[in-house]
């Protein structure tokens, strides 16, 4: 499959994804846009004929057309200031942000985007707001197998600090034709599993450990302490990885090995804890069952 050309999308196009996702039973909405649109020739142009002075405000209400299409919002916005995450929290039950590494590495050389410290401290300043958050690793992409433990150690501290970090993603890169990484190998299932077991080991035990089923078959990976398969769509492509099919949920069920249960964007513990905003308490008493877990879907 073809990565579509990347386009900003108007609320109308949005909306008819949103309404689409609804009809077929979902409960996320997922938005993401990379590293830094804004510095993009013509993007800041394009926004404007939208009526929004930055994507952060685009954002926002789009998150607002989610909530009222029945959907809850989780943003990966990349790197963003404090005040951006205040902005965004009240309509998010959840937001994401890749760590990726904490090392220094080619494959993130010229990207500002991508440096660790920045990426730190955007997660951070989400523990010090509140905010459910995923993030993660990502496995070959020229980092040691000592960095992935030091980059597992430094969400740890973070979570251990601040308490909001509801899973860590264990992805393993997919090299694409056409990029600067790909002639860069794709890493082994022998490696994965190392880094897996590694996670769940130095990981706090109640930050789950995620894989993503249309990367890898997460069986092996279940019995090395994997137990967050991510999300699945019936409506879009995974526009990160677009050449990779997610699986269907009966296909879902027979790769984990394991009975799996549906959570929501925000975690059942954060559910617990009443962990989000008025706005969004209407659709997590809806879809929430008293463990807050995803009610069964008929």
């Amino acid at each position: 499959m073809e990565h579509p050309e990347a386009a900003l999308l108007t609320t109308a196009e949005v909306e008819t994804i949103l309404s689409k996702g609804a009809h077929a039973g979902c409960t996320e909405a997922l938005f993401t846009f990379g590293e830094r649109p804004e510095e993009v020739p013509g993007f800041k142009a394009r926004l404007s004929e939208l009526g929004y002075e930055t994507i952060i405000d685009h954002l926002v209400e789009l998150c607002k057309l989610s909530i009222s299409k029945g959907l809850l919002p989780h943003c990966n916005p990349g790197v963003i200031g404090k005040d951006e995450l205040e902005k965004l929290k009240p309509y998010n039950a959840s937001m994401g942000l890749m760590l990726e590494t904490t090392a220094l590495v080619e494959a993130h050389r010229g990207c500002a985007g991508k440096d660790p410290k920045a990426r730190l401290e955007t997660i951070e300043n989400a523990g010090k707001s509140r905010i459910p958050f995923t993030t993660g690793i990502l496995i070959g992409i020229g980092e040691t197998h000592e960095d992935r433990v030091r980059s597992i150690e430094a969400i740890t501290r973070l979570h251990e600090k601040y308490g909001h970090i509801q899973e860590v993603i264990v992805q393993n890169f997919a090299p694409k034709p056409g990029t600067g990484m790909a002639s860069y190998p794709a890493p082994g299932i022998a490696e994965i599993k190392k880094t897996v077991t590694m996670a769940r080991e130095l990981l706090p035990p109640d930050v789950a450990v995620q894989v993503p089923p249309n990367l890898i078959n997460p069986k092996e990976l279940v019995k090395c302490g994997a137990s967050d398969l991510g999300g699945i769509s019936p409506v879009t492509i995974d526009y990160i990885n677009p050449e990779e099919a997610w699986p269907g949920i009966p296909q879902l069920r027979e790769m984990a090995g394991v009975p799996l249960r549906e959570r929501l964007p925000i975690y059942p513990g954060f559910v617990r804890e009443k962990r989000y905003s008025k706005e969004l308490a209407p659709l997590i008493n809806k879809y929430s069952d008293p463990e807050g877990f995803r009610k069964p879907y008929l």
